[in-house]
């Protein structure tokens, strides 16, 4: 599975939660609200979920190994950063 593009739509600098990306996997499906989070000393990227009944929330969509997890990660976080830096270089 491929990586065919990727659009990050900036929230804020300031906060947390820093964007949202949208992801399209071999120009065939489309996975939208990856949520890029700020730790404190790095960036991590959150699977859509929803609330369920008891109050947790459940990813709705999520890699099943840890190399496409990484491989996502990587490709999410490099377009997030160019796309700020673009934004600031405005």
């Amino acid at each position: 599975m491929e990586v065919t593009d990727i659009k990050i739509r900036l929230v804020s600098q300031k906060e947390q939660l820093r964007a949202f990306a949208t992801v399209v996997f071999d120009s065939v499906l489309v996975v939208h609200n990856i949520k890029i989070v700020s730790t404190g000393d790095k960036l991590i990227i959150a699977m859509p979920s929803r609330q369920v009944h008891n109050g947790e929330y459940k990813d709705i969509v999520h890699p099943i190994t840890s190399s496409f997890r990484n491989l996502l990660s990587q490709k999410v976080i490099e377009a997030y950063t160019k796309e700020l830096e673009s934004v600031q270089g405005s």
